[in-house]
Parts: structure tokens; sequence; C-alpha cells
């Protein structure tokens, strides 16, 4: 577990013996000692203010806590009691029974557990525990079938709380002793914290002061004051995030760039080259994107687009106004098969052209990458294309004006900002095919400026997709082979490379076996997946491409920017182990030719929202409102991973239930840095260090004042 960060400042100018109180070595804290200190540092917990920063994971309520003979059958309820007799009996492997008996003094209840032999040892005759669950009658007694269980050291026995913290732990440190170790921290320290809020702020938006806050969120007397508070921290949580991405677009702007103007020239220079008419999205993200690149300040935008939208197209035109103003540009793909398709796409248009243009991939040989290095640092390559590649310190540039990177949120901020060289800054683009939900938007790419990409270029075909049941399945193959002896070509995914036990989903190397011996045993079929050598992937992306081979087994490694115009069927397994935003990315793959295409989900043992999941998918193309739904189903981690990103997790705020917070967070946070752009007043010096402590890394802030 990563550290807690210091606890917040606690006034704009906090005593030196305030810091001192709340640094207090939690050895020292009453409960705790050298041993248990020992314990907290396993989960980050050093001082007084780590502890009062480290709220419940949970809560146990009570408020429906009854006495046995108060019991109702079919609601959910809490009963207290003494455990007075333990009975566990096998009948064969595999199955087991464990009946607890608990005492009240109002009558007896029994707890049962079934084919859970290691709940057995948790019990023992004479221990406190709080059982919740449904309750029915059996015979004449009340009995709960796999209860949740809460122990009770003795002293808890008697509490009359309502709502009973639950804490992460580690082994060796019990949830008791947690409860009582942050009661201790609360009730010593938690004075000792100042407002970092002003008054008028804290009205405006009714937040708890914070000595209140800590105390309820720790010690809650009901579920509205715990509310309350935790709407006090989940604001200061996402207001500070939002200072942050504020400071960072403040700072961007004071930095130096080249004035890249699209003149009148040079546009009819580049449209000249562009192989098709312009849609009206696309016209208004260049003329957006061609007003940053006039200015002396560095563009930093991201362009999003459903699949087909046109968005290289785009950037291209943005890297040739870049190099008709004499600079260099660099396109940034994530993986090497994309950075190929763009090179293809790209010497296509500058067949007649003079610009000098040249592919980095981990592919090249020592001397090509070499001379391709000598020529770029010397000038004599106008624009580059490569993967991560591009961004190893042995790539120098003579004057970079542009950087493009396709598939955002496959690069973390620091990959981002490693081809900065030199005082002045390029001008940045980055590119996403998985559309952002709006609350994404306001945080992990709140320091960016977005244009969007709505509609398809004319002559893109239409995708239909079936969810395919287990007895549909030789119909869907039968299907497949005829689009295949028509001429068109097929893919089929999977979500693993190899057979997990781990992991109950199809594998490659399992359908490639089976469709070679079966259903498609009369084609030609290629495999596809990530762990093969760079020579490899393009070899039998090459096949694929000229028809030798007509069906390609594999992973997701095609879902982002593959382009074969002639394949047309898409047949998906595992689907349920892919978001729909990535499902979206794979349909995508088929249908960009002449003809339409078709996508089948072929439906296994998936749950029920799984299904649901799968049906929303297959009546919508929309891929911005798949993306929302899939934000709603699956949360923002597997969309874009903020670890991916580079920024530290949210600790509280949850960014699919907060949405109403974070709107008025980002307000008063743009507000306070529009009226104090440095942070640099008394006031805000708390709140400016919460900042650095928390993002100034990962943001790559600089002194702020």
């Amino acid at each position: 577990m990563d550290p807690l960060p210091s606890p917040p400042p606690t006034s704009a100018t906090p005593s030196d013996d305030v810091k001192r109180r709340l640094a207090t070595p939690v050895e020292f804290i009453r409960g705790v000692g050298p041993g248990r200190a020992q314990l907290l540092e396993r989960i980050g917990l050093r001082n007084a203010g780590h502890l009062l920063f480290n709220f419940p994971r949970d809560y146990q309520d009570l408020s429906n806590e009854r006495t046995i003979e108060q019991l109702e059958e079919g609601r959910l309820q809490s009963v207290r009691g003494v455990v007075a007799e333990i009975s566990a009996t096998s009948k064969g492997f595999g199955k087991s029974r464990l009946a607890v008996l608990i005492s009240d003094g109002t009558g007896h209840l029994r707890g049962m557990w079934f084919n859970q032999p290691f709940m057995r040892d948790r019990f023992r005759e004479g221990m406190h525990v709080l059982l919740t669950a449904s309750p029915k009658m059996r015979g004449l007694m009340w009995e709960m079938s796999h209860p949740q269980v809460t122990v009770l050291a003795d002293e808890e026995a008697t509490l009359d709380a309502k709502l009973l913290p639950v804490y992460s732990l580690t082994e060796g440190l019990s949830q008791y002793h947690m409860r009582r170790i942050e009661q201790a921290a609360v009730e010593e320290f938690a004075d000792q914290l100042e407002e970092v809020f002003p008054s008028p702020l804290l009205k405006r938006y009714k937040l708890m002061p914070l000595v209140e806050a800590v105390r309820a969120i720790h010690q809650p007397a009901d579920r509205e004051v715990l509310e309350q508070a935790r709407r006090r921290f989940i604001f200061q949580e996402l207001f500070v995030l939002q200072l942050a991405l504020s400071i960072r677009r403040s700072e961007q702007r004071q930095l130096k760039a080249y004035e890249l103007p699209a003149t009148a020239k040079v546009d009819a220079r580049i449209r000249r080259l562009l192989p098709f008419e312009l849609t009206a999205s696309q016209e208004k993200a260049i003329t957006e994107i061609s007003a940053d690149m006039a200015l002396d300040r560095p563009m930093n935008r991201l362009l999003q687009g459903d699949v087909g939208s046109g968005k290289t197209i785009v950037a291209l035109y943005a890297m040739l106004v870049c190099v008709a103003n004499g600079r260099q540009a660099a396109l940034m793909a994530p993986t090497e098969i994309l950075a190929r398709q763009h090179a293809e796409t790209l010497a296509k248009m500058l067949e007649e052209s003079r610009v000098e243009w040249a592919l980095v991939t981990g592919g090249n040989t020592r001397s090509e990458r070499d001379e391709t290095l000598r020529r770029l640092a010397a000038g004599e390559v106008n624009l580059i294309i490569g993967t991560h590649a591009v961004v190893q310190e042995s790539v120098k540039f003579k004057d970079l004006g542009l950087i493009v990177v396709d598939e955002q949120h496959k690069f973390g901020v620091r990959q981002r900002s490693a081809l900065r060289q030199g005082d002045v800054a390029p001008h940045y683009l980055v590119m996403t095919a998985t559309p952002i939900p709006r609350t994404l938007s306001m945080t992990l790419f709140g320091d960016l400026d977005f244009s969007t990409l709505d509609a398809s270029p004319a002559g893109r075909q239409p995708i239909n997709t079936y969810l395919v049941e287990p007895e549909q399945e030789p119909r869907w193959w039968h299907f497949v082979g005829e689009r295949l002896r028509e001429g068109r070509q097929a893919f089929v995914v999977a979500p693993l490379v190899d057979e997990s036990e781990n992991m109950p989903a199809p594998s490659v190397a399992e359908a490639f076996e089976r469709l070679t011996n079966g259903e498609l045993a009369e084609f030609r079929v290629g495999l596809l997946h990530g762990r093969m050598t760079s020579g490899e992937k393009q070899d039998v992306m090459e096949r694929f491409r000229s028809g030798e081979t007509q069906v390609l087994v594999s992973t997701s490694v095609i879902e982002v920017g593959v382009d074969v115009p002639n394949a047309s069927v898409m047949t998906v397994l595992g689907a349920d182990r892919f978001g729909l935003a990535q499902l979206h990315q794979l349909r995508g793959r088929v249908g960009r030719g002449s003809r339409a295409g078709y996508c089948g989900i072929l439906l296994e043992a998936t749950n029920e929202e799984a299904r649901e999941r799968l049906e929303s998918f297959s009546k919508s193309n929309d891929g911005f409102a798949l993306a929302e739904l899939d934000f709603e189903y699956r949360g923002p981690g597997d969309l874009f991973s903020t670890q991916q990103h580079g920024m530290p997790p949210l600790r509280i705020a949850n960014l699919m239930t907060d949405r109403d917070i974070l709107e008025e967070a980002r307000r008063e946070a743009q507000l306070l840095v529009a009226a104090d752009p440095g942070l640099k007043h008394a006031d805000n010096a708390p709140l400016r260090q919460q900042m650095m402590t928390r993002y100034g890394k990962s943001l790559e802030l600089g002194d702020v004042g």
C-alpha cells in the first residue's frame, strides 16, 4: 500500500507546535506501542496525522439491531450475542455444515454456513459476536444463513454505536485494536486541526468544519452525520485535484512555443494532398488546432473521436502545418502495428511531397535506427513516426514543433512530456478513439482542451452486431464461411493468449486450434498476439492485409487502428472480459471498406449483468454513449487506469457517484486560481501545500509561488 500523504496543513501559518504534534509517531499514541507501530507502518500509518486521515473503508450498520425476541422474518437485521455452542459436520468431499448457536438473554439464534469449513476457526464458545442477515424461523428457532460476522471484544459487547467503522488492516492487527487506536488519535489530536477552507466557502457548499468532520467520519452518530462528513472530504479531495489541474494549465500557458500559423498558402498546399473531402467536424477540429498552433504558447489539445471518424487525417494536417513552418513533428503510437499503419497512410499522402519522414520502432536494425536519429538531429527528417522508442533519451530533434500522441490513455503524463527538449515547448496534440466520459474529462484530462469528431467520413459502412446464443453458433460460423467464400476476410478475437486456470476465458491458442481443425478448416487462418516478436507480428499483418490469410485469430492487440478494408466480419469470444469501449474499438476493425461490417458476440455462460451490458452494446454504434455506459458499469479504472496515467488514486471520492460535487469543486477551484493564479496569497498557502504534496510530482507542477 502506498504511504498516505502527510496530513493537510492546519492553517495559513501553522505553528511549529501544531506540526510537531501531528507528526507524533504512532508508537506514542495510546494503545499502540512498538509492536503495533510496526504493523501500522506496513499500511503507511506512521504518525498522528496519518491516523486522523486514515478513513474507514466501510461501516457496520447496526441501526437495525434487534434482540432475538424482536426479530422479524425477511428483513436485514443485526443480533449481538454470545457464542453458546458450535457444531461442525462433514458429509464427504466438499460438503460441510457449520452451526453456531448465539444467545442474547432473550432467546437463541442459529447461524448456518454450508461448505465453508474455514469459518469454524473464527468462533470459540463465550466470544461476543454480531451477526447480520435476513433471519428465518426454522421450527422453534430463528436462523440466519451465511450471516456477516463481526467479532466484538468484551469492551465492545455493550457499545450503543449505530455505525461501527471498518478499517483496512494488516496481518496481526485486529479490527477492535484498530478502532481503539483511531479513537485515541481522534480524541487526542483532532482538536489540533485548523480549517483550510474560508467560512464563506463552507457556508456556500454546506461543508462540515474540518475538526467536526474528522470526528464524525471515525465515530458517526448516524448515517446522516456520516454523509455530511464524507461530503466534506470528497469536496476537499476533488477541490485539491482541480486546483492542481488549473495550476497545470496556467503553467503550460506560461511556456513559450513556436508560432506555427496555417496561412492560406500552407492550407491550400496541404489540402491538395488529402485523399478525400473533410467532414464538418474535421473542419471544426482543424480550425481549433490551427488557432492554437498559431499562438506563441504551446497547444495542449485532446482530439477525441469515435471509431472511423477521421482523427488521423486531422493529425496529419497539424503535422504538415508544423513542417511547412520549418519545424519538426513527431507522432507517437502505442503499438508497432499502429505506428507502421500511420507510416503507410503518410507514405500515400506524401508521394508528391518533398517532406522527409521516417519510422522508428523496436523493429529497426541498429544501423537503420542510428542513421535515422542522425538525420533527425541534423534536421534532415521533418516528420518522425514511432512507438515509445521515440521518447528515449537518445532521440534528439533539431527543432521539434509538434508532438502528436495517438491513443492518449496508453501513455502517462511523464511519457507525454519526455519529448520536450530545450527552452521552447512543442505544441501538443493527443488523440483517442475511446470517447472520454465528461467526469473523466474533468479529472484525468482536465489539463487539456478538447476537440471532438462526432461524424464519420462519407462512405463509412454500417456495422451490424449480433448476440449469438450457444445453439446459434453453427449458423454463425456458416455465415462467416459464406463471407469468406465471397472473397471477404474475418477477425476472430479472444481475451487470452493461452488457456488459464485462474481465468476461465477463451484463448487465441485454443480458438486457433479449434477453428483450423473445425469450423474454418477450409480457409487460411493466421494467429496474432502480443507475445510475438516485432518481426512476427509484422509478417502476420502483411499476410492478412495482402489477403494471403483469410482469417486472423487475435487478442485485443488489433483493437487500435488496424485498417484492413477487405475485412468485413468479426467474431468475439469471451466478450464479457472486455469493456464496452474496448468492444467498440474491436468492432471498428470491420466495415472499413465498401461492404457493410458484421460483428458476432458469442455468448457463453455469462451472468445477467454481463448479458445486459452486451445487449446494450449490440444495440448501439455510438461510441460516446457506450463510453458513458462503460463508465457506469465498470468505473474509470477499466477505461483509463489512473496508475497508467500517472495520477495518484482518489482516496474517498468516487467519480461515478460524486459527479455533482466534482462540478462544484471544479468551478470553485477555477475561480480561486483565476483570482490568485499562483496561490501566493497567505490564506491559500495550506491548499497550495496540499496540492503540491498530492499532485506536484505526478502533474509535474513547478514552483507555484
